[in-house]
């Protein structure tokens, strides 16, 4: 805000500044979710298609299924990287800010845990469609 005696610039807080920056942390972490979600759904879709040609429901089903498997190993392991992608990006333009723009939290350590559980829960699943 312009103060016309003194004839600077004082800085005002604006906390919506922060606010929109959670708010694309968090469509960044729906994002993320939804690419692990897909990916899980990719590759169980193999064992789908391997119990329908055991089945002997389906002559075109037969075959190894695991393109689909790997694929969706490949999804799971980058909707976790775009978890960990937006925290990392986050927290550089938070650094960023100015800090009467940056909120007191109550609890400042919640949004990086939430993150890093999410993005290590993903890379867990990954390993375990590629064992399964």
């Amino acid at each position: 805000m312009f103060d016309p005696a003194q004839g600077t610039i004082g800085l005002v807080s604006d906390p919506r500044i922060f606010f929109a920056a959670e708010r694309t942390l968090l469509a960044w972490m729906r994002s993320g979710l939804t690419v692990i979600a897909l990916g899980f759904v990719v590759a169980r879709f193999g064992l789908f298609l391997s119990l329908i040609a055991a089945s002997g429901a389906a002559s075109a089903a037969r075959g190894p299924h695991w393109a689909s498997t790997l694929l969706g190993i490949a999804l799971v392991a980058l909707g976790s990287a775009t978890v960990l992608a937006a925290l990392a990006n986050h927290r550089s333009y938070v650094r960023s800010l100015p800090p009467q723009d940056v909120p007191q939290l109550p609890m400042p350590w919640l949004t990086p845990l939430v993150c890093l559980c999410v993005a290590m829960l993903g890379f867990l699943l990954a390993g375990y469609l590629a064992v399964a």
